[in-house]
């Protein structure tokens, strides 16, 4: 898979990070606090070409132009491991709407299973990021798209961790109106689904039930 598919964010504390992550020692807590900074990374690239429009405010000297962004956000994790990832964008952004999407991995087929879904209606206009720390097989990422379309979302952006080139290649060809941001396009998946070399099972790793 073409790597150019994806806005790969290149930086030394996301590299660090992502080493943190992979690795199987990693203790819960460092493990949140590498994801953490990831994700404000990641926030900060997906957010960068925000829509602003001109505003009048008065300073304690003076008055002046200021600006405000121009465009409803919303955030949609994939649960649960998507939530990991959304503190990071509300502290950018902390009137953006969260909506949420239940999805699991089947374990033997390895396809997405939908077990909830409250998202609010009028996502036209609206700025959409759906986030999940993985893109493997592409299955909950390609679920959880079709069903914002089907709601009207017309400008999404999918935010991960890491990528399998085999979800990216899917997402991508599938979904070329997409923008996927992400820290990294690893190997590729083995017979499991994983992600090789991977992270194992991020939101396992996240709130500690591994």
């Amino acid at each position: 898979m073409d790597k150019k598919h994806a806005a790969i964010v290149k930086h030394p504390v996301v590299a660090r990070d992502l080493t943190i992550l992979r690795n199987k020692d990693t203790n819960t807590a460092d493990f949140r606090l590498a994801m953490g900074r990831i994700a404000t990374i990641l926030a900060y690239f997906a957010l960068k070409d925000l829509p602003l429009k001109e505003t009048d405010i008065t300073t304690p000297v003076t008055s002046a132009k200021g600006y405000q962004i121009d465009t409803e956000i919303l955030i949609v994790p994939i649960l649960r491991a998507g939530l990991s990832l959304v503190d990071a964008l509300l502290n950018f952004i902390p009137d953006a709407t969260v909506g949420h999407l239940g999805m699991y991995r089947d374990e033997i087929t390895h396809k997405p299973v939908d077990y909830y879904s409250n998202i609010p209606s009028g996502l036209d206009d609206a700025m959409v990021l759906l986030v999940d720390p993985m893109l493997a097989t592409g299955g909950s990422a390609d679920d959880a798209i079709a069903f914002l379309k089907k709601k009207g979302a017309k400008n999404i952006r999918f935010i991960c961790l890491i990528c399998a080139p085999e979800g990216l290649q899917r997402i991508s060809t599938k979904y070329p109106d997409v923008s996927v941001i992400t820290a990294s396009v690893d190997e590729k998946l083995n017979d499991d689904a994983f992600i090789v070399p991977g992270l194992g099972d991020a939101g396992d790793r996240y709130f500690g039930t591994t």
